[in-house]
């Protein structure tokens, strides 16, 4: 366990942290909240020792290690992702060499009776055990299975890590982190560059573990999902509360509440004791009584209430021109890449004052047909923008349009038109520029901060069609609930790309799935779309999802909301063939998922046997060793089930 006593941190007048205290236990999964600068990101660096506080000491174990994620980090880009994701088995792979290069020397000794060719085959031996013991060649399919659950093909393994995105790199550090099975995980915001499919498999993986996790996410559905403890960095303070964050917000309402009950009394006492002491201060027979109460003043120590969330605030868009009933119509639209088709056949038609979803895997086309309907990128097909259609676009390379040398506030004060900008302030403390951070210079502001200041610039342009891809990577959860507040009160027309669940729940009433070369529209919101499939994730959904036949649909797919296939409308397969295949892989998945519980079980008992073997006083213990042996085959055999039901799948 990691123990934190009398923590204080201090960059300025203001300490970021005052004596806080808190243990991370064992199997403990927290979720470390607060507002933007309120210092989650420096609490998780002091825990691993990156960063030392003013004072105050954080406790580690000498055994115990420590995986961390931080937001941003340097990438290597010398070796494939197979190459990469090995690092973390360093040890495993040296002690490899070191075997072969013992089994090298005895192919080449002849002297088989020699007291220095048993000492080279009883140090052989010695050190295959180990191996052995160690996982030996089990980790190859770690590693695949790890980058398979974030969301890289079998093809992506031997490709360069310089051909990925920075993106898809992060999950490669994520992958190795997960792989080197620290006794506590670190997390700083680790959703941020994956897709809905890889923020499912990481929350299962992270709520199967035995080990203990630590994280920063804004995305709430994900620390519902994983985090049964709560870490509130506010005022300085770290208060603890041991429930999931769903139950902190309404435990942290009921606080806030008693704080500003406790507040108001101390004002009033204040006041009646300052009242006192004015009316009585030049009465000799009331000197002592007046004195005390000057004493008892100077002891009160003032109430603090919780920040205010800034949630409260509302932003309503420009005025703009009404655009046409349909500001956008696809017929037959498809986009190639040489031999590689991102998408084919796409029908879709946008009314006016819509609000959709595209979600999918990364890499299934979202962004690219975003770049069709901006004009960005060559087609096939008919798109159509309709008439009076104007398009707000927010992407990731947005913020570099910028202008690095004005401030903040200027950025914002040349778009703002009419009353708005009266609340420019309040606007730029709800996306975290508040205070002097307002007067900063747009080139000295982080790739996360330009993010949010182009955002925010977006939501003052009068506009009709919004195209947002992944607007809430870089927000917290105050300014998200902003932004969605102002989508959902926008009169005009919104394509949202996103993988944050929460974000989209009650925002969009269409959803566009994309996978295989298709594109699918699905009527409801993003929960009423898993519920349709019957599925727990999109992944279970997108292969549950009904193609429309040759000799017209199934009566039960004509009574669904959902439309089927936009694109290809050939289809080899009835409709029964395909529900009995469907059957055959809902199977074999079920298959998978207990085969990953147990090699997570398994891997755990494996964990604290080694443990225990590491001691020197039960190095003799053969019961221990035994089991070792045990729990080691049956993880073997495990391993060996798990890749045979996964070729199932591909195959």
């Amino acid at each position: 366990m990691i123990s934190v006593e009398g923590l204080t941190v201090e960059f300025g007048v203001k300490p970021l942290f005052l004596d806080a205290s808190f243990v991370v236990n064992d199997r403990d999964r927290i979720a470390l909240v607060g507002k933007n600068g309120a210092g989650k990101s420096t609490m998780l660096k002091i825990l691993c020792g990156k960063q030392q506080p003013t004072s105050g000491t954080v406790a580690v174990p000498n055994d115990y290690t420590i995986g961390y994620l931080p937001q941003v980090m340097i990438l290597q880009d010398d070796t494939t992702v197979r190459e990469e994701a090995r690092k973390a088995f360093a040890k495993i792979t040296e002690l490899k060499e070191k075997i072969d290069e013992l089994n090298r020397q005895l192919a080449e000794r002849t002297d088989y009776e020699s007291e220095a060719y048993m000492a080279l085959v009883e140090k052989f031996t010695q050190e295959h055990e180990r191996y052995m013991m160690m996982g030996g060649d089990n980790y190859e399919a770690e590693i695949e299975r790890t980058l398979t659950g974030l969301g890289f093909l079998r093809t992506d393994f031997d490709r360069p890590t310089n051909e990925f995105s920075g993106g898809w790199r992060m999950r490669i550090e994520l992958a190795k982190i997960l792989l080197q099975k620290p006794d506590v995980l670190l997390l700083d915001e680790p959703t941020n560059h994956l897709d809905i499919e890889s923020i499912q498999w990481l929350e299962q993986q992270l709520s199967q573990s035995s080990r203990a996790v630590v994280l920063v996410s804004h995305d709430r559905a994900f620390i519902n999902n994983v985090t049964n403890r709560t870490l509130e960095i506010s005022c300085g303070k770290v208060i603890d509360y041991k429930v999931k964050y769903d139950e902190y917000v309404k435990l942290r309402a009921e606080r806030r509440e008693q704080q500003i009950r406790a507040y108001e009394n101390q004002q009033k006492e204040i006041a009646d004791t300052k009242a006192f002491i004015e009316r009585f201060r030049y009465q000799a027979t009331k000197a002592v009584q007046v004195q005390q109460r000057i004493r008892q003043l100077e002891k009160i120590v003032p109430i603090e209430i919780d920040e205010v969330d800034t949630s409260a605030l509302r932003l309503k868009f420009p005025p703009c021109l009404r655009s046409g009933d349909y500001p956008v119509i696809c017929d037959q639209v498809a986009k190639s890449y040489g031999e590689h088709q991102v998408f084919a056949n796409v029908d879709m038609m946008i009314k006016r004052g819509e609000k959709v979803a595209f979600v999918g895997k990364n890499g299934e086309g979202k962004s690219t047909l975003v770049k069709c309907i901006m004009g960005e990128i060559d087609y096939e097909g008919t798109l159509k923008v309709g008439h009076n259609t104007q398009i707000g676009y927010f992407a990731q390379n947005q913020a570099q349009l910028l202008d690095e040398n004005l401030t903040v506030f200027e950025t914002i004060d040349n778009v703002a038109k009419g009353e708005i900008r009266l609340k420019i302030k309040d606007i730029l403390g709800a996306f975290m520029f508040g205070g002097e951070a307002s007067d900063k210079y747009v080139k000295v502001l982080s790739g996360g901060e330009r993010s949010r200041l182009a955002m925010i610039r977006l939501l003052l342009e009068p506009v009709n069609f919004l195209i947002l891809d992944e607007p809430t990577n870089h927000l917290d959860m105050q300014s998200k609930d902003v932004l969605k507040e102002a989508i959902r009160a926008f009169d005009g027309t919104a394509i949202i790309v996103s993988h944050d669940r929460d974000f989209l729940d009650g925002l969009v009433d269409k959803v566009y799935e994309f996978g295989g070369g298709k594109v699918r529209e699905h009527l409801g919101g993003i929960y009423e779309y898993l519920r349709f499939h019957n599925a727990e994730t999109i992944e279970e959904a997108q292969t549950l999802s009904p193609l429309p036949l040759k000799g017209g649909e199934p009566e039960s797919a004509k009574k669904s909301p959902f439309k089927g296939d936009l694109e290809g409308r050939d289809n080899a397969l009835s409709y029964a063939e395909r529900k009995e295949q469907q059957k055959k892989i809902n199977k074999i998945q079920k298959q998978i998922k207990a085969c990953e519980e147990k090699i997570a079980t398994l891997e755990a008992r494996l964990d604290e046997l080694s443990k225990k073997l590491e001691d020197p006083a039960n190095a003799s213990d053969m019961k221990l060793v035994n089991q070792y042996t045990e729990t080691q085959e049956a993880l073997d055999k495990e391993m060996e089930t798990w890749e045979e039901l996964s070729l199932q799948i591909e195959n």
